[in-house]
């Protein structure tokens, strides 16, 4: 079955699809062994861990869309992707999906912030006109090449505009062909009560954290309809923790040894990566490399 059209059967159900965020190969193929449905690739992860720059669109959709094609190859499951504002305008918006689509992405989110945009949880953000978005997304659903790619509207208006034009841009986003609307940075549970019960359809809630949504759980946020939600730089976040104080302490002790217990080891890092299937090629395709 396609990627695209297993995403598409999975936001069917009524039960949620929770979608952690992977900012590398790696952490995405960790989303997979753990057990979960699909992986996002998150946007700040990827401009913050791979480029060690601010999501502000420092980073290009080029560099974005090589990142895509690492996680899709990476593991089987559905990729959803952060597209930011489609890296222009309409037109624009259209060699964005196709080359999205072409590196093996099941659906991409795009934002109607104005270029260049911000953290979707942080003050100054400022949004196109809801026509130009409408434009945007019909431009995204045309250049889609096959029809199950999901096309996913964020809505960034509720900390600019407020919360009522935050769901009449919902609703127009879908009547333009948004697949899945992504309400983002609301500020409490009853905003996102409320939002799904006019916006309804398929909704997306992002649990960031330190940020201006409250911590809804997983369970929470399906009773109140929406269908899926992710975790974007979670990961990201516990894994820089770790390292900060790792090397804090190499630096303090000059040993790893006290993170022993705390690290994988060799044969289980080797296992994620599946080292065993590359040396069962070298024996069946170069066995003279390998002598």
């Amino acid at each position: 079955m396609k990627r695209t059209t297993h995403l598409r059967q999975l936001l069917k159900r009524t039960q949620i699809l929770p979608v952690p965020g992977a900012y590398d190969a790696l952490t995405a193929r960790v989303v997979e062994r753990v057990g979960f449905e699909a992986v996002y690739m998150t946007g700040a992860g990827i401009a913050n861990a791979i480029v060690g720059v601010p999501d502000i669109n420092l980073v290009t959709m080029t560099e974005m869309v090589a990142a895509a094609r690492y996680i899709a190859e990476a593991v089987s499951l559905p990729v959803v992707c952060d597209a930011d504002t489609g890296y222009g305008n309409a037109v624009n918006v259209m060699r964005t999906v196709r080359e999205f689509e072409q590196a093996g992405v099941a659906g991409i989110h795009l934002e109607d912030q104005v270029f260049p945009k911000r953290c979707g949880h942080l003050a100054g953000k400022q949004v196109i006109a809801t026509e130009e978005m409408m434009g945007k997304i019909r431009a995204a659903v045309e250049a889609r090449r096959d029809p199950d790619f999901v096309v996913i509207g964020r809505v960034d208006a509720r900390s600019v505009t407020g919360f009522r034009d935050a769901v009449e841009r919902g609703i127009a986003y879908r009547e333009a062909g948004a697949d899945v609307i992504f309400p983002e940075a609301l500020e409490s549970r009853a905003e996102f009560a409320e939002y799904a019960r006019e916006v309804g359809g398929p909704l997306l809630a992002n649990m960031t954290e330190f940020g201006k949504s409250p911590y809804l759980s997983v369970s929470e946020l399906e009773s109140l309809g929406y269908r899926m939600v992710i975790f974007p730089a979670s990961s990201m976040r516990v894994a820089l923790k770790a390292v900060w104080d790792f090397y804090a302490e190499l630096k303090a002790t000059g040993t790893q040894v006290g993170w022993l217990d705390r690290m994988k080891t060799r044969l289980e890092l080797y296992d994620l990566i599946d080292y065993r299937r590359y040396e069962e090629y070298g024996d069946r395709f170069a066995p003279a490399s390998r002598s």
